[in-house]
């Protein structure tokens, strides 16, 4: 392979790792934008955005969701580490097994009903108030961030599956 081939690829394994961090720090990086030109509007005109907080209120969920699955990937949620390393193997399985099992439960009722949600507000035409977008833009973070986290809940459990081997 050439080197330009293989940059590509390094860029894409980087985002398939990191997507979620990306966009954590993107949405970030919208949320003070939005925040400190409203507080420069607001203190030089006596005026404010009124959408600002829709915008900053809807990012912090997408922001929340996805950071959530960027710490299942790297292993930072709290969990039974304590309890974890001190097993055996064949007993750090079936904790794991379990650990999972609670994940796919919480953030698959999550989806499920993330996704009822949704259509509900589809068929509904219901808008956010200040800038009149469709209110399933902003509901679409639950069940997105829910696959995104049982998605890097399952590589994580199975790094650590091979780990306690």
């Amino acid at each position: 392979m050439n080197a330009a081939r293989l940059g590509r690829l390094g860029w894409l394994n980087w985002l398939r790792d990191h997507l979620e961090e990306g966009l954590c720090a993107f949405l970030l990086l919208l949320m003070a934008v939005v925040a400190f030109v409203n507080v420069v509007v607001r203190y030089g005109t006596n005026y404010s955005f009124a959408f600002v907080e829709e915008v900053e209120v809807s990012a912090l969920v997408y922001l929340t969701v996805f950071g959530a699955a960027a710490a299942f990937r790297r292993g930072l949620h709290l969990g039974m580490q304590f309890f974890f390393v001190r097993f055996p193997a064949p007993v750090r399985r079936v904790v794991l097994v379990f650990s999972m099992t609670l994940t796919l439960l919480v953030f698959g009722t999550l989806a499920y009903y993330g996704i009822f949600q949704i259509a509900d507000e589809i068929a509904l035409r219901t808008t956010s108030e200040a800038l009149q977008v469709p209110q399933w833009t902003y509901t679409s973070a639950v069940p997105l961030g829910s696959a995104a986290v049982i998605a890097r809940a399952l590589q994580r459990t199975a790094v650590l599956w091979r780990d306690a081997a």
